[in-house]
């Protein structure tokens, strides 16, 4: 089969388009035709050796995987041949074949198509328990969400519209970005590369601040959001797609009960009710009709490296795929 590798960090251009042998299925795995792959920046920061936790190398990327299974371990019992599914894995998944852990596969529902499906999983669940479980968001609080188009962010604009915030703030650095994140349900709009956006945001709340903000650029946009916060407001970081890590004085938190706190998705999986229920709860949203999932763009295997030059371009709106 074939697989995207890289030997060695750095830019898209160490990511090699090779050969790998097709695996076999443990007793719990099932082994998947993939049919749409994930792209997220978590797999540009692997390229680049600066992810949250060491990347050893060579090392296969991919978190997220849709497909068809194509044969079974022999404990495997909820799922046969046949079946189309979606699931987070840990890595290689840009590849032709997939081994997963029966116990991360959920059946793509019918009518979802695997581009669709593909795009919940990490992004999904990233946003639904950065709002939810990690900011503990409130009906009627006011929530600032940074590069509100990108995959994340649109989800998280309607998930917060769903959860009942009153002012959905939504940050972009184009007009056109903005446009996708209005009609997610953004209630308000600011460009984050104009000067004055943070007074921009303290007049939108009438000089009070933001209740929740998310954060994933990194460097002075982070130093800048924690001047949004209004007292009791918390900041979620979830990544520093700038490639720059802020610095700041935990002390001037303390003047108005502000918090700043971390997130790491494997954390959550590590929990399989917690992941079981919110996964559940987003496959419903997207049955009603209340969360779209966007398509920002295709590619092929091969052109892996392609995509990952588009993604870190922030030239893109809603969730990259790869196709094999």
């Amino acid at each position: 089969m074939k697989v995207i590798k890289f030997e060695e960090y750095g830019g898209p251009d160490v990511l090699q388009f090779v050969e790998a042998e097709k695996p076999d299925p443990a007793a719990t795995e099932a082994i998947i035709e993939v049919k749409a792959i994930g792209i997220n920046y978590a797999d540009t920061a692997r390229r680049e050796g600066k992810y949250v936790v060491p990347t050893e190398l060579p090392y296969i990327p991919g978190s997220e995987v849709a497909g068809v299974i194509v044969e079974v371990g022999k404990n495997v019992d909820k799922f046969k041949v046949g079946d189309r599914v979606v699931a987070l894995i840990g890595s290689a998944g840009y590849a032709e074949y997939a081994a997963v852990d029966h116990s991360v596969l959920t059946e793509v529902p019918e009518g979802v198509d695997f581009d669709q499906a593909v795009a919940l999983p990490l992004q999904g669940l990233s946003a639904y328990h950065i709002l939810k479980t990690m900011g503990r968001l409130e009906k009627g609080e006011t929530v600032l969400i940074h590069a509100a188009a990108g995959g994340v962010g649109a989800i998280a604009v309607q998930l917060a519209k769903i959860f009942g915030a009153e002012k959905i703030i939504a940050t972009a650095s184009t007009e056109e970005k903005l446009f996708h994140a209005q009609k997610m349900g953004a209630t308000h709009l600011v460009n984050y590369t104009e000067e004055g956006w943070v007074d921009k945001v303290k007049a939108i709340t009438d000089g009070k601040g933001v209740d929740l903000a998310l954060e994933m650029v990194g460097g002075e946009v982070f130093n800048k959001t924690i001047k949004c916060l209004a007292p009791f407001g918390r900041l979620v970081i979830f990544g520093a797609a700038s490639g720059e890590q802020a610095t700041f004085n935990p002390g001037q938190l303390m003047r108005k009960n502000q918090s700043v706190i971390g997130f790491f998705l494997p954390q959550i999986m590590r929990y399989p009710e917690l992941f079981q229920r919110s996964f559940g709860e987003l496959l419903a949203y997207m049955k009603s009709g209340e969360l779209i999932l966007t398509i920002g763009g295709t590619y092929p295997l091969a052109e892996a490296a392609k995509a990952h030059q588009s993604l870190q371009g922030r030239k893109t709106i809603g969730k990259l795929v790869l196709k094999p």
